[in-house]
């Protein structure tokens, strides 16, 4: 099963100093009808501008992954931790029992990033964080794995079983995705359009597969990242 999400009927909100289009329910955008997808509960496909960002904040019991797009992201945390990656890296933080932490766009160009929030497997694990460096060229025409569970062998490792990957796809080639039975994936179009088992995809656009195999041709040259996971909330 499929279904697209079009990005232009996702929550939305403009701060001035931040744009973001919400996949689900956050913040002002409630939809009761949309709060998850399986254990992933958050993403927000984020514009920041230069010299702002999120002040210091309090979160607890979740693993939060954050995508750099373009420009770059500095974090710090009440942990002793602050580190930058930009476009490509990943940086990741089990909130568990509780952390402070602040990230902002110190570069001069506008941060694009996505955020991503999943439900941890269990409640109450010691705060962590980490962050990776990936080679770009290692996503392309290719998968690129970069976070599993904590049994996987991805490079960051989190409190749930889910995996995620990203891919730069060349235009008009083709590539393969299985999902198979008992596990489901959301895709999210970042840049380019493609088109994804009869379904025709634009940058920001969504798509929830559930226990089918995926094709994607890039009709043009095309950043995805895909979230892969079980049907069932653990």
């Amino acid at each position: 099963m499929l279904r697209k999400i079009d990005h232009t009927k996702m929550g939305r909100s403009n701060l001035g100093w931040l744009q973001s289009i919400f996949h689900f329910s956050f913040a002002e955008y409630y939809n009761p009808a949309n709060i998850n997808f399986g254990v992933l509960r958050v993403i927000n496909d984020d514009l920041i501008a230069s010299q702002t960002g999120f002040g210091t904040h309090p979160h607890r019991d979740m693993e939060i992954i954050s995508y750099v797009v373009d420009g770059e992201l500095t974090h710090a945390d009440s942990m002793g931790n602050q580190r930058s990656i930009t476009r490509g890296e990943v940086q990741y933080m089990s909130a568990g029992t509780g952390v402070l932490h602040s990230e902002y766009n110190y570069g001069k160009n506008t941060l694009r990033m996505l955020q991503i929030w999943i439900i941890p497997d269990e409640r109450g694990y010691t705060p962590n964080y980490g962050d990776y460096r990936f080679n770009w060229d290692d996503r392309h025409n290719k998968w690129l794995h970069m976070v599993s569970n904590k049994d996987g062998d991805a490079p960051i490792r989190i409190n749930q079983d889910v995996n995620f990957y990203s891919l730069e796809l060349s235009q008009d080639n083709e590539i393969n995705f299985p999902v198979k039975k008992g596990r489901q994936a959301y895709l999210v179009q970042i840049e380019g359009t493609s088109n994804i088992n009869g379904n025709s995809l634009t940058a920001r656009d969504g798509l929830e597969i559930v226990e089918e195999d995926i094709t994607i041709h890039a009709v043009e040259t095309s950043h995805f990242i895909v979230i892969e996971m079980s049907t069932e909330i653990e």
